[in-house]
């Protein structure tokens, strides 16, 4: 069997990560004690933040920013600078949360490692996303490890580029339509989708196949290992 080459993700699809920020969103809206609005609400108004801020980067800082903001429009008493430091103390909630590898995902890259191209992609920040690698344990894994600071179209084309990927073998493996998905499959690339039930709500998008590569949906990490 010919080797292919599998491009990974890793927030969600190797580890847990929005979670971490499931529990930090819940913690700021019960500091936010709104009186009238619900956490859905809240969440709404979140989100919409959220989606300005993203220019601006993704990871802990850009979130906190956007919690931030978001106490700006939201809060009822006066902003204090000692209320602004409790949710800037919110990100230790996130960068200091256990490394939690989601199931089978050592034990499926132990078996695919000799038998095909392995490549880890990420966006975020970089030292933060270069810091969750190395604490995984995971890297040696991967033939090449790249962080970006987003995943769109452009950066497959750059990396099949870079790497001399050949599409007709080349697969990307993820939890996000937005990211991982739908961009590779306009590249050219085939793509398989796993979905997480805590995808990072900004990640949702509708499946949007194309091009002439293939669109697989399995609800594992192990069952790659069918595949390949």
């Amino acid at each position: 069997m010919q080797q292919q080459y599998l491009i990974i993700d890793a927030d969600d699809t190797l580890w847990e990560n929005n979670i971490y920020f499931e529990q930090v969103t819940h913690n700021f809206i019960e500091f936010l004690n709104h009186s009238t609005l619900t956490p859905v609400q809240i969440r709404a108004v979140l989100s919409e933040v959220e989606r300005e801020m993203v220019a601006y980067g993704y990871g802990t800082a850009s979130y906190i920013r956007s919690l931030q903001a978001t106490y700006h429009r939201l809060s009822e008493r006066e902003i204090s600078d000692k209320d602004l430091q409790q949710i800037a103390a919110f990100a230790d909630l996130i960068l200091h949360a256990p490394m939690e590898l989601l199931p089978g995902v050592e034990e499926t890259l132990a078996i695919l490692q000799p038998r095909q191209h392995l490549l880890l992609l990420t966006k975020g920040n970089t030292q933060e996303q270069e810091l969750k690698i190395e604490r995984s344990g995971l890297k040696d894994y991967f033939e090449h490890v790249r962080v970006v600071p987003e995943k769109n179209v452009s950066t497959y084309l750059h990396l099949i580029e870079e790497l001399s990927l050949d599409p007709a073998i080349t697969w990307m493996i993820g939890n996000s339509p937005r990211s991982d998905i739908n961009p590779a499959q306009a590249a050219g690339l085939h793509a398989i989708y796993i979905p997480h039930p805590h995808t990072w709500q900004l990640e949702h998008e509708e499946l949007q196949p194309q091009g002439s590569g293939q669109l697989l949906t399995i609800q594992s990490f192990r069952e790659l290992r069918e595949h390949f």
